[in-house]
This record gives C-alpha cells, sequence and structure tokens, in this order.
C-alpha cells in the first residue's frame, strides 16, 4: 500500500504542476454533486477589490444556466441567482422561502403552498402564483428528471394557493421543491437566453457575464424582496485545480474557497486572517458498473468489489478526509449503515478465487484475466477532471484491481462529457459523487439512480424487488417505516453488487474573515446568499 500510495502522489503532483502552469483551463467539474460552475469577466481578486465586491474560487461545472440542463439549476442556486418555493436551512430543515406556508391533505394527495406576495423576479415583473405554476410545468416539461422527484396529476391555482395532486401518496413533495431542479423563474421572458444570460428569477443577484471555463459575475438584483443585497458585484471564478485554488486563497486574489480539503488545512495552520469550516458529508463518491458490458456478470462485479481496499484509500490515500463506502447512503444520516452487511468487503484472496471459480484465466500470461470466453477483458473507467479526490480512487482502484487480475483503462474527461458519457451508456465504470439527501432524505437519491426506469439510470441495474420498495417508499409518511425501507433498499443494492461505493468526504469550506455570514449548508445548495458580507 505504502508503494501504491507514493505512486499515486507522484501522479497527482505531475497533474498539479501541469495545472499550475495551465491556469484555469477548459475543463469543467461536477458531482451530482451534483459541484460547481463558473463564467465571463474577471474580477481583480479579494483583497484588491473595492468594498463592495468579493471574489469566490470554485471549479468549473456547468456548460450553461439553463436550470433543467443536467444538475446545472445547483449553480443558478449557489451563485444566489433562483430560488425556491421552500428551502433548507443550516440544520437541513425545511423553511420557507417563495413560499409562506404548505400543508398537505387528509388523503396526502394534494399539497398546499401560500405563494408570497410581494416579490418581483429580476426584471422588476411580479411573481404570481400562476406564474410559479408556470415555471414548475416548464420544469416537468424540459426536464427528465422531474418526474423522478413526484408525478403531478395536476397544478392549480387558488388566489394566492398552488396546489399539486400527486398520482399517488408522495411524501417528499416540499422537500422535493426545495431542490434546485424546481427553481421558480419568470416564463413569460425569452428563456432562449437563460443559457448563456441566465434565468430570470428572484434571487439577490443577477448575472452580469458568464463564461463556463473562467468565471460568472453577478451584481445586484435591484428588485430583491428579502432585505439589502451587500455587494455591487461577485466574481465566481473558476479556479480548477486545488493547489492553485489554495495558493489564490494565501495571497487574497480570492476570498473564499470551495472544495478544499483536508489536506490544505496545514497551509493556513498560521494564518489568523482564514477560517475554516468543515461539515460531515452527506454526499457520496461511488462508480456506476455497466451491466449492458463484461459487469453484467455477477460473479466479476462482486470479484471486482472484494479487490478494493476502500479503507486504505480513504484513511491513507485521502489522509482521512473520507469514510470508507459500503452502502449507498453515509453513516452520516440514520439509515442503519452499521446494521447493513457488506458481503463483498475487501478480500483480494477471495476474489482471485472467485474469478477462477468462473473461467476467468490469464491465458496469454500478461497479467490479466481474460473472459471465460477467452476474450481480452479491459473495463473502462470514466472519470472528471476537477475533483481530485475522484482521481485517487480511480487510480488506486486500477492498481488494486491489477493485483487480482483484472485490466481497468481510466478515461479522465470533462465533467460535461462524462454526463454525455453517462446518458449514452458509454462507460463499464463511471464516477458519481453526489448529495444523497437532496430532499431531506434519500429517497430520491436512491429512486434516480437505481429504479429500473429512471432516465438517470443507465447502467442496466433492474431489481424488480427494489423498484416494488422504492414505490412503496414514495407513499410511505412515517419517519420509523420510511427507515426501514430505505434500509431493505440499500442491502438489496449491495447484495446485488450493483454499485462501487467508495467512500464519503468530508466537507471544508475556507475563507478570509473580511468576509462574515458565509455559512455551510448540510444541502450544499447555498454558497453565496444575502448574508454573506464584508465583516464590519
Amino acid at each position: 500500500m505504502n508503494n501504491l500510495k507514493k505512486i499515486l502522489s507522484l501522479a497527482l503532483a505531475c497533474m498539479m504542476l501541469l495545472s499550475l502552469l495551465a491556469g484555469c483551463g477548459g475543463q469543467t467539474s461536477g458531482g451530482n454533486e451534483p459541484s460547481d460552475s463558473t463564467g465571463g469577466e474577471q474580477s481583480k481578486g479579494g483583497s484588491s477589490t473595492q468594498g463592495s465586491e468579493i471574489t469566490i474560487g470554485v471549479t468549473s461545472f456547468a456548460d450553461t444556466l439553463e436550470p433543467t440542463e443536467q444538475y446545472f439549476s445547483w449553480v443558478v442556486s449557489r451563485y444566489a441567482i433562483g430560488e425556491t418555493l421552500l428551502r433548507f436551512d443550516e440544520h437541513g430543515e425545511l423553511v420557507p422561502c417563495l413560499a409562506e406556508e404548505w400543508s398537505v391533505s387528509d388523503d396526502n394527495l394534494t399539497w398546499t403552498f401560500r405563494i408570497r406576495q410581494g416579490v418581483k423576479f429580476s426584471n422588476g415583473e411580479d411573481m404570481t402564483p400562476e406564474l410559479v405554476k408556470a415555471s414548475l410545468e416548464r420544469t416537468f416539461r424540459l426536464s427528465d428528471r422531474a418526474v423522478g422527484f413526484f408525478d403531478p396529476a395536476s397544478i392549480e391555482v387558488e388566489g394566492q394557493d398552488l396546489k399539486i395532486t400527486t398520482k399517488v401518496p408522495s411524501a417528499i413533495v416540499p422537500g422535493s421543491l426545495a431542490d434546485p431542479l424546481f427553481l421558480i423563474v419568470n416564463t413569460h421572458v425569452d428563456d432562449s437566453t437563460f443559457a448563456m444570460s441566465g434565468p430570470v428569477c428572484t434571487g439577490p443577484y443577477v448575472v452580469k457575464s458568464f463564461s463556463p471555463t473562467e468565471s460568472c459575475v453577478v451584481v445586484r438584483n435591484p428588485y430583491y424582496w428579502d432585505g439589502e443585497v451587500p455587494f455591487d458585484q461577485v466574481t465566481l471564478k473558476c479556479v480548477d485545480d486545488q493547489t492553485t485554488r489554495s495558493m489564490a486563497l494565501q495571497t487574497g486574489e480570492i476570498d473564499i474557497a470551495y472544495n478544499l480539503k483536508n489536506e490544505n488545512i496545514a497551509e493556513f495552520e498560521n494564518n489568523s486572517n482564514i477560517t475554516i469550516e468543515q461539515l460531515e458529508s452527506l454526499r457520496s463518491t461511488y462508480a456506476f458498473m455497466n451491466q449492458n458490458g463484461p459487469l453484467g456478470d455477477l460473479t466479476l462485479r462482486q470479484a471486482l468489489l472484494r479487490g478494493l481496499n476502500k479503507e486504505a484509500y480513504c484513511g491513507n490515500l485521502l489522509d482521512g478526509g473520507a469514510t470508507p463506502g459500503k452502502a449507498p447512503v453515509p453513516p452520516t444520516l440514520d439509515f442503519g449503515f452499521d446494521q447493513l452487511k457488506d458481503e463483498n468487503a475487501y478480500d483480494p484472496e477471495s476474489a482471485k478465487a472467485l474469478l477462477a471459480q468462473a473461467g476467468y484465466q490469464d491465458v496469454d500470461g500478461d497479467g490479466y484475466v481474460e473472459t471465460p470466453a477467452g476474450e481480452k477483458l479491459d473495463l473502462e473507467f470514466v472519470i472528471y477532471t476537477s475533483r481530485e479526490e475522484l482521481g485517487v480512487y480511480a487510480q488506486a482502484a486500477q492498481a488494486s484491481l491489477k493485483d487480482i487480475g483484472i485490466r481497468v483503462t481510466l478515461n479522465t474527461v470533462s465533467y460535461e462529457t462524462l454526463l454525455d458519457m453517462r446518458d449514452s451508456g458509454q462507460y463499464d465504470l463511471l464516477i458519481w459523487n453526489v448529495l444523497v439527501a437532496n430532499t431531506g432524505d434519500p429517497e430520491n437519491y436512491l429512486r434516480e439512480n437505481w429504479y429500473s426506469t429512471s432516465a438517470n439510470n443507465t447502467s442496466g441495474y433492474a431489481n424488480s424487488e427494489v423498484d416494488r420498495l422504492l414505490d412503496q417508499l414514495a407513499s410511505e409518511f412515517d419517519s420509523n417505516a420510511r427507515r426501514d425501507l430505505v434500509m431493505q433498499i440499500q442491502q438489496e443494492i449491495m447484495d446485488d453488487a450493483a454499485t462501487v461505493f467508495f467512500g464519503y468526504e468530508t466537507t471544508y469550506l475556507f475563507y478570509n474573515n473580511r468576509v462574515t455570514g458565509v455559512t455551510m449548508y448540510p444541502m450544499d445548495y447555498y454558497w453565496l446568499t444575502k448574508d454573506v458580507k464584508l465583516a464590519a
């Protein structure tokens, strides 16, 4: 393992050096997380800006600001451009936003949301319940992901109330409407401009310029409804390389740095001007295994999982900055992590035995097994560029699987390319990083990734019992019963050896003390807010 760590450390050092020479470059980031975005004209930076400006260092994420495209609505929310009917507070609890209150009917089919009065869009037009209705209908029309949250039978307006009736009871409707996919946009304007100019929304800032690989510059929304907007301008600057982003914060080029890691902490130990916050992760890093190819063989998937030393990857290679993975839902959420049984935990000798029993043999003596049919086995592992911990996992997996005779070839691409490859099924393994409780609990996350007919499930995974349990979960309102169902679903996915769960990374936020009001939210939807301002 020490040799592996040295090899990976050298490789990462070379990557960082190249990134420093190349600057921000043209690559973009991700995660399903849901990660980050950027665009256009650049600010002169943190400490050199005038009093009403700051600069935030982010990793690039989106090539469009159209909120119905992929997960790019997260960018619109994170950059304080758009808002939702409800939102999550710093404790992960649902609170009012564009809706003042909400309730559900006795039959659990109709949800009523009282739409806030006195709110204007950034073009000065009043936000009405009718426009809220039109915005939600637009989302369901343009996004394949939307119906995965809930399936409306109707959306109606009664006075100041918006009424959403679902075809079957759905417990997560309020939490779903806090997801940035359901940002409220003005449908009276030409939405063809949203991609590059940004949508017309209700947030404290509006887009001034956007260039996906450089920066996104936002300026004060003069019609903002919820108090004072502190800055004339904020530049969200693309700094994909982790080392470069850390250096930019140290020199004052940026005021806030997102997506720095545990290893960056030592760089700021003696810097009293920088505050570091951390949050135990609600995100999961995993790899889909495409069952439409060689990984359709359960035995091969089981052997692959048993060949991965995730404890070593997280503890040694990531310096303890992640909890080793085994299940869909991390242990930070109370869904039975310790009670779940991992039949495919790290056991390389068992992995080799499984391969041999199934007829995987090294026929040509090159150190790698061929398939039982005697064909070459070379698994393509697709990863993206701007989250360095993903590269650590992938390179470590490649080295570990070589030890049990499985050849893995890494294919490093931009986040946008990764999305295209996922959607078209062009992969054997594909890295993913996403917020697990994006509606307040894991239901949507589980449905989106492992329900057999989900638009995002391109791996070919299908388990009728998982489908049945997910359908049952959707209409279950009792919290204890929901917990039991989520545990059952997780165990089924694990027993199927459906997915590689690498780890759950701790999230860090570094910022200059000249800025105040910076908050880490468990639901990672809010970076720049009206509360972020200069210290007095």
